[in-house]
């Protein structure tokens, strides 16, 4: 993603100037930046917001695998700045986020919900950052917690309960990235499916976000926020 935004970048009047790599020196091309964009390591990103927030500069981050409890750490942290902060930010895969939560509260819980993802083999974490989003969606819409989620099933498990949510992660071959929300009641089903073909969806997203956020205030946004989507 790093190499895919800086390609796109070098092409255009963005607001990137150098890339930089893990365990480099973040001092210097935070300095002369406009803006950060953060396509790297979970364990990165604390200190990248620390250097971020003492010099004042607007970050992109687009980092997945955080856990629950290490996000809602860094939160407060990110809030220094103009910060967005997405696991997607590709156009389509937001609008899939506003449609899940518009059918989420318009079906209700006679519906069954289900999120699949699938990424190709070399992805690290799971489920992807994008189905998490449509997870924490669908479990605020019904005011759920996260104990509701079901990671597969395997065995003798029993009757579906109104109360679960599945996700299923898939891995293999190049798939840049595929979800599908699935609504399924005695009758019929509906079906939310986003699939992208080339990552440079999300580096055009996160250049877009990029131009956006330096004209906010500090605060933590997500691409909603820079389609105006809310």
């Amino acid at each position: 993603m790093g190499q895919t935004i800086a390609g796109l970048a070098g092409g255009m009047d963005a607001v990137i100037r150098e890339a930089t790599d893990i365990g480099d020196d973040l001092a210097k091309p935070l300095s002369h930046c406009d803006v950060v964009i953060d396509f790297s390591s979970p364990a990165a990103t604390g200190q990248l917001l620390k250097f971020a927030a003492a010099r004042k500069k607007p970050v992109i981050i687009g980092t997945t695998g955080h856990s629950a409890e290490e996000k809602e750490r860094l939160l407060p942290l990110a809030a220094k700045v103009p910060c967005v902060w997405a696991g997607n930010f590709s156009a389509g895969v937001n609008l899939l986020f506003a449609l899940t939560q518009r059918a989420a509260e318009v079906l209700g819980t006679d519906f069954d919900v289900e999120v699949v993802e699938m990424h190709h083999r070399f992805k690290q974490d799971a489920p992807s950052g994008t189905a998490a989003r449509l997870l924490e969606i669908i479990l605020a819409e019904r005011k759920l917690t996260t104990k509701a989620l079901r990671h597969g099933r395997s065995g003798i498990t029993g009757e579906r309960s109104s109360k679960e949510v599945g996700v299923h992660s898939l891995r293999g071959g190049d798939v840049v990235g595929d979800h599908t929300v699935i609504f399924a009641t005695l009758g019929e089903r509906l079906e939310l499916t986003h699939k992208a073909g080339d990552r440079a969806i999300f580096a055009r997203g996160a250049l877009r976000a990029a131009h956006w956020v330096v004209q906010q205030k500090p605060g933590v946004y997500d691409m909603q926020d820079v389609l105006g989507l809310k």
